[in-house]
């Protein structure tokens, strides 16, 4: 779908990824509702957008709220006429540690906002993207998605839910004008661990390949994910980390972990 003259709705648009996504898509002349719980990054990612911030909406939700992402798509329409597409992009991470020493508070509240938060705007949009004659939906799993990161398992298994309910969303919506991508992020240079409010996290993309690999600039890596949307990408691979990750998990997912376990160990605290 040609983002041109569509109504996108981007969450976690106040950060990172998100608002490059948000200020990448106002820049190929989309209008855009970017969705957060922090106001003072929303209203920046307002400022940055220059003049053509007057096609940009913002609005402060808790995905995590049914009722308020219930409500959502009307107040969006009323702003912008309609909405065409919706990247669902808001995630965070947990604290850098084994399963083991792992709070269950700390598991909900992943699970909740990466896989839950995700099927809420997923349920509130789908109906209205139904309507459109051409609409799009992607969502941003993880190159932990599908390669262990120990220290990020519940991470890792909240956004294997993105990727498998992506990919069950893309099949059920084969013969209707919603096209369908998940998206596989590596490392990227973003504060997604203060953004979680992980004291002592680490961004699980970026650490197991920090010392060959410069994460990429998340322009870049918004710029990478349009493109693909724009092409109607079933998958995107965002960095060549990514990339071969993927390749080497697909040809031996054992060496995969083994490697990945290789290169975290030093940074996994002992179990309690």
């Amino acid at each position: 779908m040609r983002v041109q003259n569509k109504v996108v709705l981007v969450t976690g648009g106040a950060n990172g990824i998100g608002r490059e996504l948000v200020l990448n898509l106002l820049s190929r002349n989309a209008r855009v509702a970017a969705v957060d719980i922090d106001e003072s990054a929303l209203e920046e990612t307002n400022a940055l957008s220059g003049p053509v911030g007057e096609r940009l909406s913002t609005h402060i939700v808790d995905i995590t709220d049914r009722d308020a992402v219930s409500a959502l798509p009307e107040q969006i329409i009323a702003q912008h006429g309609a909405i065409d597409g919706i990247i669902n992009n808001a995630g965070i991470i947990q604290p850098f540690v084994r399963i083991n020493d792992l709070e269950y508070a700390a598991i909900e509240r992943v699970m909740t906002i990466n896989f839950y938060g995700t099927l809420h705007v997923t349920k509130a949009f789908l109906p209205y993207l139904l309507e459109r004659p051409e609409a799009h939906l992607a969502n941003i799993s993880s190159m932990g998605g599908f390669l262990p990161v120990p220290g990020q398992t519940i991470y890792g298994a909240s956004k294997a839910a993105v990727k498998l309910l992506t990919e069950g969303l893309y099949a059920e919506l084969l013969d209707t004008d919603v096209k369908v991508t998940v998206v596989f992020p590596g490392a990227v240079g973003t504060n997604i661990a203060a953004n979680s409010g992980v004291a002592q996290g680490m961004n699980p993309e970026s650490e197991a390949s920090q010392q060959s690999i410069e994460p990429l600039d998340p322009a870049r890596a918004a710029k990478i994910i349009v493109d693909g949307i724009e092409k109607d990408r079933y998958r995107i691979l965002v960095g060549s980390d990514s990339i071969w990750m993927n390749l080497l998990y697909r040809i031996s997912p054992k060496y995969a972990a083994k490697l990945i376990f290789r290169q975290m160990r030093s940074l996994l605290p002992k179990s309690s």
